[in-house]
């Protein structure tokens, strides 16, 4: 067992809390390469990823749990911070609505594009052109996991992978999903070598994406909300498919569109 003791603050002039408070800005987020995540069953679900908090934060007066004292002892021995702190210091770091009685301060992880040589047949990876909002990335994030795809490709300029809003929405699939990021000029060089299809959705597609049969492994490319695949990712793709709409809707939730076209995509490796 560990030596190192729990540290118990209740000032918010602390410059522990004012580096954690500072963390809610994108700015400080990378410069630090950290980030932070709330609520016990999250933080549960990145120990067992492999991730240890550098500063584990929890409210002093809260009664603890088996996770909570798992959280804490390990947090401990893996060489981090654990700070008790007043409800009212809690308040300050934890998000408005429905604020947790725990959270932690994690590094950042990215990950390298996979050696399109080296992809195992069966894998699909989903690539992000662009993509602006906390929500619809953190949605995704949580489905490719759900799906049993390997990873995510961010293209371009995208929203912050770990903002509060992103991470929140992700349920803790932020842990276990890798993430990567290129430039367009990189992804269309990397793409060249990609073995298996290229899918992309696009409004001018004739073909229904439920009925074609897509080579694998599957490259899955999304466009941004509004402004869609640019044209040359468009050009890019080996099939552009396109999700029937009725009543004359031509476009939906990008969150949405990309869960159907993950699901369809993977749908030979999925079994209840």
């Amino acid at each position: 067992m560990t030596s190192r003791a729990v540290m118990q603050i209740t000032s918010l002039t602390n410059d522990r809390i004012k580096a954690i408070r500072a963390l809610e800005m994108r700015k400080e987020r990378k410069e630090t390469g950290l980030f932070v995540a709330e609520g016990a069953a999250i933080l549960e679900t990145a120990r067992r990823n492999g991730f240890t908090p550098r500063t584990l934060v929890y409210q002093g007066n809260m009664e603890q749990t088996r996770i909570h004292r798992d959280l804490i002892s390990a947090t401990l021995d893996g060489g981090g911070d654990v700070l008790e702190v007043t409800e009212t210091v809690l308040s300050k770091l934890a998000s408005k609505d429905n604020p947790q009685s725990m959270l932690a301060v994690y590094e950042q992880r990215w990950s390298n594009p996979p050696i399109p040589a080296a992809v195992n047949l069966s894998s699909c990876w989903l690539a992000l052109e662009e993509i602006r909002d906390p929500g619809n990335l953190g949605t995704i994030i949580r489905t490719v996991e759900a799906a049993g795809a390997a990873g995510i490709i961010l293209i371009g300029t995208c929203v912050d992978a770990y903002s509060h809003e992103t991470i929140r929405a992700t349920m803790g699939s932020i842990f276990s999903v890798p993430l990567a990021r290129m430039s367009r000029e990189d992804f269309l060089t990397w793409r060249a070598e990609w073995p298996g299809d290229v899918i992309g959705t696009h409004l001018d597609a004739t073909v229904d994406f439920r009925k074609t049969t897509y080579k694998e492994p599957a490259l899955i490319v999304m466009g941004g909300e509004g402004p869609g695949l640019s044209d040359s990712l468009t050009r890019a793709c080996s099939r552009l498919v396109k999700i029937p709409m009725a009543s004359g809707q031509d476009s939906l939730n990008l969150a949405i569109a990309t869960a159907l076209t993950l699901y369809q995509v993977r749908s030979a490796h999925l079994k209840l």
